[in-house]
């Protein structure tokens, strides 16, 4: 028997014996054929009716929601689009851009709404568009979840781990207080924490008083009344990049000796230092075991990366500014870092992160999600989801939800034992109450925080936040 014949002779067998459905009972001929085409259930068409942007601060901080709504009645989806210090232009950008260009359009679509969003701009990857794009994107994702009553990360392949370990954030203007804040972390189940420690009179990032307490705070002063120097224009809160550097290593030098070998330990230098003292410190940070050092450089300097990695074996993580894919694509392929720290509603949302951690996946850059205070519990919920199905996960920042968040944010993900927890709720698994929202409108005067815009050197040199 030739092989035509032999591939002919199994084909009318196959076809002979059927399909077996269960009980042992056989399908064939016309009834066979019609399972084989029957057509797959589908769930009826919809339409986005409505995209709006909802501004709050239950915590003192400027949160920015979008809302899609669709023609099927109480089905919505929310996404986060928060970027703070410019958030009235994000809500400019939903209302005045996307909403109008989203009416009509099928929300089951995501990939493609994605790529009509990103491309309608034509100037594309700023922090503004990109945040309303993002707010949109999860917020599809929500639906899509809901009508398919599954939690998102089921859609993204379901679950690699039970629950998302945390970092929490260790602050103090000492050492001393530094590891006292990091036991009281320790007490409630954290595995991972992240250290910033003062330097007097200057204006240390994420280590003022009541730092630790969950948000993630930029630059706070380290004594009850900003420092500042310079006058008239001139004028702002001091910062000296070399006594920070001599207070780093000392810190986790103490921590090491006070809190032991198990616990992992991180720092952001937040892209205070030039890029040669960047290096230097990260050289002298050795010793002590970081599980990462974060932001080393500003997205500006990144071709330093090259030479940090010849020079050093302190673990790397980068990313929250980047908004722009050639931003990290040559710092992955190059593994040149060790985690990927994209703020997601920067990036272009759940569709965006997806694609990112597959593509860490193959240069074993494992993922740690930017999740600030000044970041909303939904989009708390977006990373959890995404990092339950990611298998190259390696570590989630969290802050504390306070009680104004959870009850204007039902849903909100659980903090227990140094891990957060999916309630398992269709979709995104969180809410929005607006008639509380409304209760904590957002502050415009000043319109962002400005210690971001007024950090400076001993002779009033401008440095970055």
């Amino acid at each position: 028997m030739n092989r035509r014949n032999f591939f002919q002779t199994l084909s009318q067998g196959a076809a002979l014996a059927g399909l077996t459905l269960g009980g042992g009972r056989r399908v064939l001929g016309a009834e066979a054929a019609t399972l084989a085409t029957a057509p797959t259930p589908k769930l009826s068409p919809i339409k986005i009716t409505r995209v709006k942007a909802i501004l709050t601060a239950p915590a003192r901080i400027r949160l920015c929601v979008v809302k899609v709504e669709t023609s099927e009645p109480g089905l919505y989806g929310l996404g986060c689009a928060t970027f703070t210090q410019r958030i009235r232009t994000v809500v400019t950008a939903v209302q005045e851009y996307l909403a109008p260009f989203l009416a009509g359009k099928d929300p089951d679509n995501i990939e493609d709404l994605w790529q009509a969003m990103y491309q309608s701009s034509y100037w594309r990857n700023g922090p503004v568009l990109m945040n309303a794009l993002s707010g949109v994107d999860a917020a599809l994702w929500d639906i899509k979840g809901k009508r398919a009553a599954m939690p998102v990360y089921q859609l993204l392949g379901g679950k690699c781990r039970t629950a998302v370990p945390v970092y929490r954030h260790a602050a103090g203007r000492t050492p001393e207080e530094v590891a006292e804040r990091a036991r009281q972390f320790m007490a409630q189940g954290a595995r991972y924490i992240r250290a910033q420690v003062g330097v007097e009179g200057q204006a240390s990032y994420g280590a003022g008083v009541g730092a630790g307490a969950g948000a993630t705070a930029g630059s706070v002063t380290n004594v009850a009344e900003a420092k500042l120097t310079g006058e008239g224009h001139f004028r702002g809160e001091m910062f000296e990049p070399a006594a920070y550097r001599r207070s780093v290593p000392k810190l986790f030098k103490y921590l090491r000796e006070q809190l032991g070998d198990d616990i992992e330990l991180l720092h952001d230098m937040h892209e205070r230092l030039a890029p040669i003292d960047a290096i230097g410190l990260a050289k002298e940070l050795e010793p002590y075991r970081l599980f990462f050092l974060e932001d080393p450089f500003a997205p500006e300097d990144v071709g330093y990366f090259k030479v940090l990695r010849q020079q050093s074996a302190t673990p790397i993580a980068m990313g929250e500014l980047f908004n722009n894919p050639n931003e990290w694509l040559d710092l992955v392929s190059g593994r040149l870092i060790d985690f990927i720290r994209c703020h997601v509603s920067q990036i272009g949302g759940i569709s965006a992160a997806r694609k990112i951690a597959a593509l860490c996946d193959f240069y074993r850059v494992r993922t740690a999600w930017h999740g600030p205070g000044d970041t909303s519990p939904v989009s708390h919920a977006a990373n959890l989801h995404l990092d339950l199905a990611t298998w190259n996960f390696g570590i989630q920042e969290c802050p504390t939800f306070s009680e104004a968040l959870r009850e204007v944010f039902p849903g909100t993900p659980e903090l227990r034992d140094g891990m957060l927890w999916c309630n398992e709720k269709a979709g995104l698994g969180i809410d929005l109450n607006e008639t509380l929202a409304a209760k904590y409108p957002i502050r415009d005067d000043p319109p962002f925080d400005l210690h971001w815009g007024r950090l400076r050197d001993r002779d009033g040199t401008i440095r970055r936040p």
